[in-house]
């Protein structure tokens, strides 16, 4: 049974930084690309960044490039996220998600039909 479980949420105030973390079973991570996403209250779920299965490669949402850094330790099967100077648009519930390594996903990674499994989310709040 394959499980994303995120952590690392919570009440930060503007400016700071935060680090989510998302570990990851029952799946050979290493073989799996991996993307972060978000979902603030009444929106869609909006893409934030996505890294290959080796972590070869990143990609971020336009927004995010700069602010954010998404990395991952396969050793440890596990995902981050890390977040700088975070501003309140950030304000949502985080989630990761593991896409089956296909050739084509780097045509599709900011898609979240491009991803097969998907942790509960951490909320991530940003006061002043």
């Amino acid at each position: 049974q394959v499980q994303l479980v995120e952590s690392g949420g919570g009440l930060v105030q503007v400016g700071t930084s935060l680090t989510l973390s998302c570990s990851a079973s029952g799946l050979t991570f290493s073989s799996h690309h991996m993307g972060w996403f978000r979902q603030a209250p009444g929106k869609a779920r909006e893409y934030v960044a996505a890294i290959t299965s080796s972590g070869g490669r990143t990609y971020y949402a336009n927004s995010m490039k700069g602010r954010f850094t998404i990395s991952r330790d396969n050793d440890k099967n596990t995902l981050y996220l890390q977040m700088n100077s975070v501003t309140f648009g950030d304000t949502a519930v985080y989630y990761c998600a593991a896409a089956i390594r296909r050739s084509d996903w780097t045509a599709y990674y900011y898609r979240t039909d491009a991803y097969d499994y998907w942790g509960q989310g951490t909320q991530v709040t940003v006061s002043s």
